[in-house]
């Protein structure tokens, strides 16, 4: 898998957690995700500086250290057509095993049939 796919898997991720819970911090996002926190800073920041997200802090928090994450239309826009590409790769892996498994079938059909036809020949 190249480079872009991968970011392109990590960022549909990020967004949906995201839309789920944007009061989550980035150490239970990077948990829930199974990403090191500095890939998902990272991946964060990208999404950002896309256009994808808006970072903004607690106003009631005394610490002002926890954010909320807001996806944007953008954002949203983006995710949709992430979860349709994902979606279309879901089917065409589905689709190639269904293809697999039933040459598979075949093939042993073919060949059980053929033993049954040599041992009552014998």
């Amino acid at each position: 898998m190249n480079n872009l796919k991968k970011n392109s898997q990590d960022h549909f991720e990020i967004l949906r957690k995201i839309s789920k819970n944007p009061e989550a911090s980035q150490r239970e996002l990077a948990e829930e995700l199974g990403f090191s926190l500095g890939k998902l800073n990272y991946c964060i920041k990208e999404l950002q500086n896309k256009g994808l997200i808006k970072i903004k802090n607690f106003n009631k928090n005394k610490k002002k250290i926890n954010y909320l994450y807001i996806l944007t239309p953008h954002g949203i826009s983006s995710k949709t057509k992430l979860a349709i590409n994902f979606m279309k790769k879901k089917m065409k892996e589905y689709d190639d095993l269904k293809a697999e498994i039933n040459e598979n079938d075949l093939i042993e059909y073919k060949t059980t049939t053929t033993k049954k036809i040599d041992q009552n020949l014998l």
